[in-house]
Formats: structure tokens, sequence, C-alpha cells
């Protein structure tokens, strides 16, 4: 597997976020991550609608994909109730993995936290089993910390 400079991602999505609207912004963080990851093949976001309690499809770069996810269902699910990135080497081991595309074998979900909840999610899917390592998930924490520095001024006001 070859290094990913995620500090360089990083520092480039920090310009992308900086400057645009909301959802323009996210699109371009799903486009940005997804052309400079190697062997990934959906990024995107599920946002978390605390009224109806379930993710909602947000920007994104693959196949079409789930619109909603309900609370404690699949990979998302499970990093939005645990408020941790949850890294799953191979979902077909995954029980309740929800397929929006059968050939998925790898996935990682990166909570997005805006005043200590969670408000977003960072999805990527591989047809790779065993496409995400420690250095990955360590790496897009930290792609993903600029994100949040910048959510705060996206999320709606009945959000918390």
């Amino acid at each position: 597997m070859e290094t990913v400079d995620y500090a360089s991602i990083a520092t480039r999505l920090e310009s992308l976020m900086a400057s645009t609207l909301p959802l323009t912004a996210f699109s371009n963080a799903s486009s940005l991550i997804f052309h400079e990851l190697n062997n990934v093949s959906w990024v995107g976001f599920y946002f978390y609608d605390n009224r109806s309690d379930k993710l909602i499809l947000g920007p994104f770069q693959g196949k079409p994909a789930c619109v909603e996810i309900e609370r404690g269902k699949g990979v998302c699910g499970r990093s939005l109730d645990t408020g941790s990135t949850v890294v799953v080497p191979d979902v077909l081991k995954f029980p309740g993995h929800i397929a929006c595309d059968a050939d998925s074998r790898s996935e990682i979900v990166i909570p997005v936290k805006v005043y200590g909840q969670v408000y977003a999610l960072l999805d990527i899917d591989s047809k790779l089993t065993g496409r995400f390592t420690a250095e990955d998930s360590a790496g897009l924490e930290k792609v993903v910390r600029v994100i949040e520095k910048y959510s705060e001024d996206y999320i709606p006001f009945d959000f918390l």
C-alpha cells in the first residue's frame, strides 16, 4: 500500500472549506478525498437529522447510495452511536452491513463533530478487502478536523 500525504489533503481542504457555501464545501471535500486516495470506490457524507433520528445522504463521489440510514444500522450507524471512527476490513463479516454497492469489500467511517456532537459522517468504501489501515484512520481523522473547523458555521440552529 502506498503512503498518502494526509497533511497535504488537509491543507488543500482548508482552502476549499473556507471559501464556499456549505454544500459546495462538502462536495469539494468528497471529491478531493475521492481523487487523492487510491483504491476507493465511494466517498461521501451522511448528515445526522436529529428530528427523524436518521442519517441523510449528503454530497458524495461514486455510485448512487442509500438515501437514509436508520440509527444503529450498518457501519455508519455504529459510528454515529459510538461517536468514533469505525474501520471494517471485510464488510461481508460485519453484522448488519448495508450493501449500497454490492462490490464494496471494506469501509471506514469517521464522525464529524460540532460542539461535541456527531453532525455528519465521512464514509469511504473500497472494493478491496483490508484497504483501510491505522495510518488511513489517523490521517482521515486529521482531515475531518479541518471539516469540523468550518462546520460550526454550517449547522442548522435546531441541530443542537
